[in-house]
């Protein structure tokens, strides 16, 4: 007979906190998690961490400074809470900072945000308290303590995180001196590789768009008047990013547009801009169209994937972008029409056989379905995932999102192909949200073998486990 829990009711008492079955709900998903995904090594294909913190091996003073620096996730939930931006982003000390988050962690139960500091709290110090204003003086001494230790350096840290490569993202006017140092440095067997990343090449229409232009130029050494001339310079930066061992690009695509243009019409919006003016609205997309069908093609050739990241509508608020700039919490999910264009500039590179391997992101969930079918239109080659629906990005990146995101990988696609999970973090304690992503992997799983909807084989079902947390990645970008 069920024994009563102590309000005297016979309803099991409630679990431990982050307890070792945390969002494992059946055994099936218990046994998959501990045999199959635990320990299995990470793939982190993109990130942000400054690959300069890796090269240097930085330390870190404080927890402030290792987990709320650079952070725009929790920069957006203090200001939720009603901190005052001097302590988000300010000159408040990193202790009145730490005060606030700790201060705020009780108020965002059901934000990821509560799961990832506790996990991140549990696995990297072996501090299982719960954060909050009774025990962030300890908290805050205990790390400050422990981060004093070379266990704690950029390098450590990874090597702690059973990372076996990442992949940072970098301007194609980056020398790369730290992926090259890094490279010759025997000490470190973990792969740091660059990701190319020519947004500025694409908007035209930006402010700094000359200036970048002119950075180009001095770092292919190449003079840039022309589209021929910006064709031969980003050549040059491919052979040498290729030569860094790189194996990617990423796009942010804001929006995504597809206006035909002749090299003629692409030419003439480029030398406009040069010389100081700008072409209509029509000739701003037939530049960057031209351009990105033209990027594509280069990576086809050079065997790399496409990352194509869509829908963030970026510094929503003029007065904070002109306080802080970009990239610090003030963006949101696009609305604007995505597959349409989207199809089209795939259109125009697969059908001279130039189609890279493509990873498509999109920050507005309501497209996975849309992305999921358009994806199906351009597999195939003898390829497996060819295009990869990418990994649940951003704002979708909770406990919904990714059992959203991998419903739809298995209801409209090949679910054992898929190339798993990413950080897309600058902090170097992000990676146990990969935890968090093989956990719900393996539960939803395990769901389904209770339910009788999927074979109760756990060869099969390890296996698919494993190529979801690393195997097919590694294949996928050729790190085997």
């Amino acid at each position: 007979m069920q024994q009563p829990n102590e309000a005297g009711l016979g309803a099991p008492a409630p679990r431990a906190f982050l307890d070792d079955r945390f969002l494992l709900r059946n055994g099936t998903a218990v046994r998959l998690f501990e045999q199959y995904a635990k320990d299995a090594p990470i793939v982190d294909f993109h990130c942000h961490i400054p690959p300069a913190d890796i090269a240097t091996d930085r330390r870190f003073a404080t927890i402030t400074e290792l987990w709320l620096g650079g952070d725009h996730y929790k920069w957006r939930a203090l200001r939720g809470d009603g901190v005052p931006e001097a302590c988000i982003t300010g000159s408040a000390s990193d202790r009145e900072k730490f005060h606030h988050w700790a201060a705020a962690m009780p108020r965002l139960i059901g934000n990821p945000l509560h799961h990832w500091t506790h996990l991140e709290l549990r696995r990297y110090f072996g501090i299982t308290d719960v954060l909050g204003p009774d025990t962030e003086d300890a908290i805050w001494t205990e790390c400050n303590r422990q981060l004093a230790d070379a266990g704690f350096s950029a390098r450590n840290l990874i090597r702690r995180s059973n990372v076996k490569a990442l992949c940072t993202t970098d301007d194609p006017t980056d020398t790369l001196e730290h992926h090259l140092a890094l490279a010759a440095d025997p000490s470190f067997d973990v792969k740091v590789l660059p990701t190319f990343r020519p947004d500025r090449a694409l908007y035209l229409e930006r402010p700094g768009f000359v200036e970048w232009i002119a950075k180009l130029a001095a770092a292919s050494g190449r003079p840039v008047a022309s589209l021929a001339d910006l064709a031969l310079a980003l050549d040059a930066r491919l052979d040498f990013f290729a030569e860094a061992g790189c194996r990617l690009s990423d796009h942010s695509l804001e929006p995504v547009v597809y206006e035909p243009a002749t090299t003629e019409q692409a030419d003439a919006a480029l030398r406009c801009v040069l010389a100081g003016g700008m072409p209509d609205a029509a000739a701003v997309r037939q530049y960057r169209t031209w351009l990105m069908v033209w990027l594509g093609r280069q990576y086809a050739r050079r065997g790399w994937t496409m990352q194509l990241h869509m829908l963030a509508q970026r510094n929503n608020n003029r007065r904070m972008f002109r306080a802080l700039g970009p990239d610090t919490g003030f963006d949101t999910m696009g609305d604007d029409g995505l597959t349409a264009p989207l199809a089209r500039l795939l259109d125009d590179m697969d059908d001279v056989g130039e189609l890279p391997r493509t990873i498509l992101y999109s920050l507005n969930g309501r497209d996975l379905d849309a992305l999921g079918a358009l994806a199906g239109c351009f597999q195939g080659g003898g390829m497996a995932g060819r295009i990869q629906l990418g990994a649940a990005w951003w704002f979708n990146d909770t406990r919904d999102g990714m059992e959203r995101h991998l419903r739809t990988l298995g209801n409209l696609g090949v679910f054992g192909r898929f190339i798993g999970m990413l950080t897309d973090s600058r902090s170097l304690i992000s990676y146990p949200r990969h935890e968090y992503f093989r956990r719900i992997l393996c539960n939803l799983l395990g769901e389904w073998v209770e339910a009788g909807e999927v074979p109760d084989d756990e060869a099969l079902l390890g296996g698919i486990v494993a190529d979801l947390c690393h195997r097919n990645a590694e294949a996928y970008l050729g790190l085997e």
